[in-house]
């Protein structure tokens, strides 16, 4: 949701100037003239549409692996001294309601309910003081995880990067509508069992720290994300190791934002291409 442009009986399409959201933050004006429209009366229906990732081309995803204080309890780990910062790739992405895909070499895929910060001004060095005005708004991802994959070596890559695994939706709140982030709650639910839950005032880095940090060693473009990191809970601390698998429902849900919600599909045995 950029400003009001989708409400509840329908969305107001801004396809006649902008192809996506990334052109939209990446002009200037864009935030504006999506608030201009949002008394316009909305052209499309809900369901006649498929929702695709909140950004679908951003040209840089950045994760942060263990930034709450519960997930680094229950993985045995010191506190980071620094953000654990590694990449995603765009093709990995799916929108809310599709089908997140296990790979056909892995049995181990875990879910990791997430904020995902969109950054709305280009950006480097920026300071931690001014790093929220660089901030388009929030969405919810979900990083899924091929466990085995991601721990073949101490790099995660592998096991962040296969197809449809990561989840994005289902729509961006700009910060100028979204309550106060600290007090918000992050919740994971499995077919309905809630598996995470964690207030986001958890993060050892928050979101105005990750962008500064972010913008030191790269330029932060608009449209980039960064995805902050997962809360204690997952999969692969359960006993015994709770993986999602083919029939499954995930849910993330961040208040202020909104629920992402997907199935669990397994890649054909036969794949290949």
């Amino acid at each position: 949701m950029l400003g009001d442009a989708a409400k509840p009986e329908g969305i107001v399409d801004l396809g006649d100037r902008y192809s996506s959201l990334r052109q939209l933050l990446a002009d200037e004006q864009g935030v504006g003239y999506a608030r201009s429209r949002q008394a316009d009366k909305p052209t499309i229906a809900w369901g006649s549409v498929r929702l695709l990732p909140v950004i679908t081309n951003p040209d840089k995803i950045l994760c942060v692996g263990v930034n709450y204080a519960s997930h680094v309890k229950e993985t045995g780990r010191e506190m980071p001294p620094k953000p654990m910062i590694f990449t995603r790739f765009a093709e990995t992405q799916v929108g809310a309601n599709e089908d997140m895909v296990c790979p056909k070499v892995s049995e181990q895929f875990d879910y990791e309910g997430e904020l995902a910060v969109v950054i709305g001004k280009r950006s480097r060095y920026v300071s931690r003081e001014r790093a929220m005005e660089r901030v388009a708004g929030f969405s919810c991802y979900n990083d899924g995880s091929l466990r085995d994959w991601q721990r073949h070596s101490q790099q995660f890559a592998p096991g962040k990067n296969f197809p449809k695994t990561g989840a994005f939706g289902p729509w961006l709140v700009t910060t100028d509508a979204m309550p106060e982030l600290s007090k918000q709650s992050l919740k994971t639910r499995l077919n309905g069992r809630e598996v995470q839950s964690a207030t986001l005032d958890d993060l050892i880095f928050d979101v105005p720290e990750l962008v500064s940090y972010c913008s030191s060693f790269i330029t932060l473009e608009p449209g980039d994300v960064i995805i902050t990191g997962t809360t204690g809970g997952v999969g692969a601390f359960h006993k015994p190791p709770l993986w999602m698998k083919a029939g499954d429902q995930v849910e993330v849900e961040i208040s202020g934002i909104g629920i992402l919600r997907n199935g669990i599909v397994k890649e054909a045995a036969d794949f290949a291409i």
